[in-house]
């Protein structure tokens, strides 16, 4: 039902801004859109300058996902590789520029659950461990891009920690 009434707000708001545009003069509208385009512009940088960090995190990690080659992924698939990152990263388990012969250190049981997206409250069962473990490794495992073998070695580090915790 509400796709209905934005269909035709959005439709409503079309035909009113073709109609202004048709009784306008070349000369104006001209003049109209270069105003429109400084002032967007305009607008852009102040909200860069006071919030760049926050606004360009997630451009610039999927960015950095294209970079190693994911191939195939959805967005959904997407944001859940950039929840995994930045669990990690909050951690101290992955940074983009570490060498990849620094051994990372033991996972904790909640930063596993996290890792496979798993809740922590209901505790899985090995079917449901393994079909998040399955979910993730066919995104990230080696052999589909070898620059994941890192992230791929620490979902396999998660999945043996709540094995653990299960039994």
């Amino acid at each position: 039902m509400n796709i209905i009434i934005y269909t035709l707000i959005i439709l409503t708001i079309l035909y009113f801004s073709l109609k202004w545009l048709a009784n306008i003069s070349l000369k104006k509208m001209s003049k109209n859109l270069r105003i429109l385009t400084i002032l967007v512009l305009f607008i852009l940088a102040i909200l860069f300058a006071m919030g760049g960090k926050i606004l360009l995190t997630l451009p610039l990690t999927l960015l950095s996902l294209a970079l190693v080659k994911l191939k195939g992924l959805s967005i959904i698939q997407i944001f859940s590789l950039f929840r995994l990152i930045q669990t990690l990263r909050k951690s101290g388990r992955f940074s983009f520029n570490q060498s990849r012969k620094s051994s990372s250190s033991s996972l904790s049981v909640s930063e596993s659950y996290k890792i496979l997206n798993l809740d922590i409250n209901n505790k899985p069962t090995k079917k449901m461990l393994n079909k998040a473990y399955i979910k993730i490794q066919k995104k990230i495992h080696p052999d589909v891009s070898p620059e994941t073998s890192r992230l791929s070695s620490i979902v396999n580090e998660a999945k043996e920690i709540i094995l653990k915790d299960i039994s």
